[in-house]
């Protein structure tokens, strides 16, 4: 499979979905050519992920605020960081702000990233999911605390995602150096990709989502300004990395769990450019499946 980018971003947009979303238009000249084109997409794959919002990405805000922002932007499930629910916080503390989501309408479906470093902090995150209803923790552990991993995992059904850091991160910089420590675990222990991460380093996230794709059980997507170390985030589909590439392959081998945008840039003012970066990747979805299949819910 070819894996270069498709397009430059305003070439995309242009010949894809802003040119397809005019001729949608009811009784818009090239409506026939806008079926053929539906049609054509009627037999691809259909995605079985669903796009949801990194916490960390509004680190700067309340929680109450931070899930307006989230419903703002249209998605629906949230892994939150411990800026807006503490490691530490008390039972009735983890209630309230589970009580906050649910009333948000909002699916607290994991937090992380967590540091697991040693026997207390395993299962002080393990405590904590539980009792908030997550069913993953995203962490960063030690590899020694594996084995108290996949203990934990067995008894509580919670799922654990490694997210590597890229450089600088000595346990888990790339999603290889994951799946050697956890392929012959509980199957429930697998990979968290950051896709910025992973292409600062030098490894591609498209290539890796294929080779490790019995690991992925969840996804950080963003975009990057150069493939190198120093790269920085910047509003999806204005960098360097394969996105329509890299959501094909995920629609490809069937990944079935959540795609959240980690928006790092702007962290006093991310609004903008998180919704810009949610906007281009359903685009890109968009284009990707048909119009016809736009109605398929993946906030």
């Amino acid at each position: 499979m070819d894996h270069r980018p498709l397009l430059p971003r305003r070439e995309f947009i242009q010949q894809s979905g802003g040119v397809l979303a005019v001729l949608a238009g009811m009784g818009a000249p090239g409506a026939q050519s806008v079926s053929a084109f539906e049609t054509a997409n009627s037999e691809r794959k259909k995605p079985s992920f669903r796009l949801a919002l990194a916490s960390y990405t509004l680190r700067k805000f309340p929680l109450p605020q931070a899930l307006e922002m989230t419903k703002r932007v249209g998605l629906k499930h949230i892994c939150l960081k411990s800026f807006h629910l503490p490691l530490d916080a008390s039972p009735e503390q983890i209630n309230e702000a589970k009580k906050q989501v649910a009333g948000a309408g909002i699916d607290l479906y994991a937090g992380g990233v967590i540091t697991m470093a040693n026997e207390q902090e395993v299962v002080q995150a393990f405590d904590y999911a539980k009792q908030a209803g997550m069913r993953m923790i995203v962490a960063s552990p030690r590899p020694d605390v594996l084995p108290l991993v996949e203990k934990k995992v067995r008894e509580t059904s919670i799922a654990v995602a490694i997210h590597n850091h890229g450089p600088g991160d000595k346990f888990f910089p790339t999603p290889e150096s994951v799946y050697e420590q956890v392929k012959g675990l509980d199957a429930r222990i697998g990979l968290c990709m950051d896709v910025g991460h992973t292409a600062r380093i030098g490894a591609d996230p498209v290539a890796d989502a294929r080779r490790f794709a019995d690991r992925l059980l969840d996804v950080h997507i963003k975009d990057i300004n150069v493939a190198a170390p120093s790269g920085k985030c910047v509003e999806c589909g204005r960098g360097v990395l394969d996105l329509p590439g890299f959501l094909r392959m995920l629609i490809d081998i069937g990944y079935g769990g959540m795609v959240s945008f980690e928006y790092e840039k702007d962290e006093n003012d991310p609004l903008p450019g998180l919704a810009e970066s949610v906007g281009y990747v359903r685009g890109v979805l968009d284009t990707i499946l048909g119009i016809q299949d736009r109605s398929i819910q993946l906030g």
